[in-house]
């Protein structure tokens, strides 16, 4: 499996995957980045989404709420 990439979900941000990447949206739209970790957006707050541009950051839900929009330490 030497195509197999590192998929990691950081709790409360993005989803980070080892790149580069190839990322087609649900509307068909294709979306490249050769960095070699990407962040996907999670919350759809971001600008660039599906890339994460940290938008996640400026609105944090409460404590006792679930989801996939606190804060973490990955960027786009």
């Amino acid at each position: 499996m030497s195509d197999s990439r590192s998929v990691r979900i950081a709790a409360g941000g993005p989803i980070l995957i080892e790149g580069p990447v190839r990322i087609e949206t649900p509307d068909g739209s294709i979306v490249e980045s050769d960095r070699f970790i990407v962040a996907l957006c999670v919350c759809r707050r971001s600008s660039c989404y599906p890339l994460c541009d940290t938008s996640h950051r400026r609105k944090r839900r409460s404590c006792g709420s679930t989801g996939a929009d606190g804060g973490a330490e990955a960027t786009a």
